[in-house]
C-alpha cells in the first residue's frame, strides 16, 4: 500500500474536524474527503482496508450518537428496512457461494461501510429543509472545486490530484482528442456518474435560493464540465438522461403518456428489428465496440444461460465465465450493475436491491402531487432526475467506491425529502387552523 502515513494523517485531521463540526457540516466534510482523496489509499488493520472513508464516517457517527439526539428520534421506514434487507441477503446468498467465512466478512464489511453507513448517515441528518439545502449547496461546492482539476487532467493528461499514488500517474486514454479524465476516482465513468448525480440533485437550488443564484448556475455547469471531462459513454448518458428528465418538468402532467411512448417504441424496436432493443445504443456510443459488449453480456447472462444453476444465490465473487462467449477475454468486464448483484448474489440479493430502488421511488412521489410550492416540485423532480438517470445508466456501468457511496447518499435524500416536505406540510396546515 502507497503512502500509508500520509492517508494516516488525513483521516486523523479530518476525522477530529467532523468531531468538531455540526452533523451536517460534518457530512459535507465526509463527502469531501471522500471525492477530492484517493479511495484505494487505504490504511489496512489486518485483512481489512479502511480508505479515509471509511475512517471518517465512524467518527461521524461518533459524533451523532455523543454529541446529538438524533438517533433516539431516527424512525424506521420501509426504505430503510429494505438497506438493511438487501445487507442480510447480501450475507445470506454469500454464505452460501463463499465457504470461506473471512472473506466473507470481508466483502459485507465493506459493503455496509459504503452503502448503508452513507445511507443511514442522511437519514439521521437530513430531517428538515434547511438541512437539505446546506447539504446541496456542500455537495454542489465540493464537485464543482472537483471539477476544475478534472478539466485540467483532460486538456493536459497530467493528474493533479494523485496524491503521490502511482496508479493516479498513469495517461489517460483519449478521445476525440481529450484524455479521458479521473481524477482521485482511479476511472473515468466513476468520476463522471459522480458528476452526473452531483449537478442532477443540486439543480434543485436553483429555486430554492433566492441570493447568489448565478454561483449555483455556475457550479451546476461545472459539474457537467466534469462529466465532458471523462469523455466516458456512460457518464454522458446518466448527465443525458437526468438533463432530459428535468427538461421534461414542465411536462410532469403527462408522464403516463411519455411511459407508455417509451414502452411502445421499445417493443416497436424489439419486434421490427433483428437486434434487441438494447443494442441499439451502440450507434449513439462514444465507442461502439464497449457498447456492443455491454450487450452482448446482457445476452449471454439472461438469454444464453449465462446465470444456469446460479440463479438463487449467484457465483459469489467468481467470475461467472462469461468473457469465453462474448469476446474470449480471460475476465468478464461486468459493466452493468444489475448483473454484477444477480451474479455475485443471485435472486436473493437482486429481489431485495430492486425492492429497494422501487421503494425509493414510490417514498419520492406518494405525495409529490400534492405539493403546492414550486420550489418543493422542482426539488424533488431533480432528485428524482438524478435516480432516473443513474438507475438508466446502471445498465452499462457498475459502480463502486466512492460512486457507490454518494449513489446511497441520494437514496437516502430520496428517503429523507418527502418526510421533510409531509411534516412542513402538517404544521403549515396546523397554522392555517
Amino acid at each position: 500500500m502507497e503512502n500509508v502515513a500520509q492517508t494516516i494523517l488525513v483521516a486523523a485531521s479530518v476525522s477530529v474536524l467532523v468531531l468538531l463540526l455540526s452533523p451536517v457540516y460534518a457530512l459535507i466534510a465526509y463527502i469531501a474527503v471522500l471525492v477530492w482523496y484517493p479511495d484505494d489509499l487505504s490504511v489496512q488493520v489486518g485483512t481489512l482496508n479502511f480508505p479515509v472513508g471509511r475512517i471518517v464516517i465512524l467518527a461521524l457517527y461518533l459524533n451523532l450518537f455523543v454529541r446529538t439526539n438524533l438517533p433516539r428520534k431516527f424512525k424506521l421506514i420501509w426504505p430503510d428496512r429494505l438497506v438493511i434487507a438487501c445487507f442480510i441477503c447480501n450475507v445470506l446468498a454469500g454464505a452460501y457461494t463463499m465457504p470461506n467465512v473471512t472473506q466473507l466478512l470481508e466483502n459485507q464489511s465493506g459493503r455496509f461501510f459504503d452503502m448503508a453507513l452513507p445511507y443511514f448517515a442522511v437519514r439521521l441528518i437530513i430531517t428538515d429543509r434547511q438541512k437539505y439545502i446546506l447539504l446541496l449547496k456542500g455537495v454542489l461546492c465540493v464537485a464543482a472545486i472537483l471539477a476544475i482539476p478534472s478539466f485540467y487532467q483532460s486538456i493536459t493528461d497530467r493528474n493533479p490530484l494523485s496524491f503521490g499514488a502511482s496508479y493516479l500517474t498513469r495517461l489517460a486514454g483519449r478521445r476525440y482528442g481529450f484524455a479521458r479524465a479521473y481524477a482521485t476516482f482511479g476511472n473515468s465513468i466513476q468520476l463522471g456518474v459522480f458528476f452526473a448525480m452531483s449537478g442532477g440533485v443540486c439543480a434543485g437550488l436553483l429555486r430554492s435560493v433566492r441570493e447568489r443564484i448565478w454561483l449555483y448556475r455556475i457550479e451546476v455547469g461545472l459539474t457537467l464540465l466534469g462529466v465532458f471531462s471523462t469523455m466516458s459513454s456512460g457518464s454522458l448518458l446518466a448527465a443525458i438522461a437526468i438533463i432530459f428528465f428535468i427538461a421534461f418538468y414542465r411536462y410532469r402532467r403527462y408522464w403516463k403518456e411519455a411511459v407508455i411512448t417509451l414502452v411502445i417504441m421499445c417493443t416497436v424496436v424489439e419486434v421490427v428489428s433483428n437486434r434487441h432493443f438494447f443494442e441499439v445504443i451502440d450507434r449513439f456510443a462514444l465507442n461502439p465496440r464497449t457498447a456492443w459488449y455491454r450487450a452482448r453480456l446482457i445476452e449471454v447472462a439472461l438469454f444464453e444461460g449465462g446465470m444456469s444453476g446460479h440463479w438463487l444465490t449467484g457465483y459469489g465473487l467468481a467470475d461467472p465465465g462469461w468473457s469465453k462467449k462474448i469476446d474470449g477475454r480471460g475476465h468478464t468486464d461486468m459493466v452493468n450493475h444489475y448483473l454484477l448483484i444477480l451474479s455475485e448474489f443471485g435472486l436473493v440479493g437482486f429481489i431485495p436491491f430492486c425492492g429497494l430502488i422501487i421503494t425509493a421511488v414510490k417514498k419520492l412521489f406518494e405525495r409529490f402531487w400534492l405539493l403546492h410550492r414550486e420550489c418543493d416540485i422542482w426539488s424533488v423532480w431533480c432528485l428524482a432526475s438524478v435516480l432516473f438517470g443513474v438507475l438508466v445508466t446502471l445498465n452499462s456501468v457498475s459502480i463502486f467506491p466512492p460512486c457507490r457511496n454518494f449513489f446511497y447518499i441520494i437514496l437516502g435524500l430520496c428517503s429523507a425529502l418527502p418526510q421533510i416536505l409531509h411534516r412542513d406540510a402538517k404544521l403549515e396546515l396546523q397554522r392555517i387552523k
